[in-house]
């Protein structure tokens, strides 16, 4: 008889605006640890700075979470904390929100994966 193990499951965490965490939220994303903390954060107008660094640094910490997504202009206010995070477990990715477009020259996870080859390696 064949052992199968299974991998350890991981969250998908969420830093966004209203829309994105309608969406994720939708979708099934939203989770409650055992602590009762939940594993999104939607950030409205008068949301303060201070709340969403401790928020994501603590989605960093967090040991059930796999990958983090966050809306770009939500990141570019804590781009100090993305830029410092060096691991590759949580995963942090940069998407676009409904007002805000994509910008890839703002996202320092694809400059940092850029990075890792060479012209000569894309041919």
């Amino acid at each position: 008889m064949t052992k199968v193990t299974m991998a350890k499951s991981h969250l998908l965490g969420l830093v966004g605006d209203e829309d994105t965490c309608t969406a994720f939220l939708l979708g099934g994303i939203g989770e409650l640890n055992a602590t009762r903390e939940a594993n999104f954060l939607v950030v409205k107008q008068d949301t303060v700075i201070g709340e969403i660094e401790t928020f994501l640094k603590r989605l960093l910490t967090r040991k059930d979470i796999g990958i983090i997504l966050i809306n770009q202009h939500i990141a570019n206010d804590v781009r100090h904390i993305i830029e410092a995070h060096t691991n590759p477990i949580p995963a942090l990715l940069e998407i676009p929100s409904k007002e805000h477009p994509y910008d890839p020259l703002k996202d320092s996870i694809l400059k940092r994966a850029k990075g890792m080859f060479s012209i000569d390696d894309m041919r």
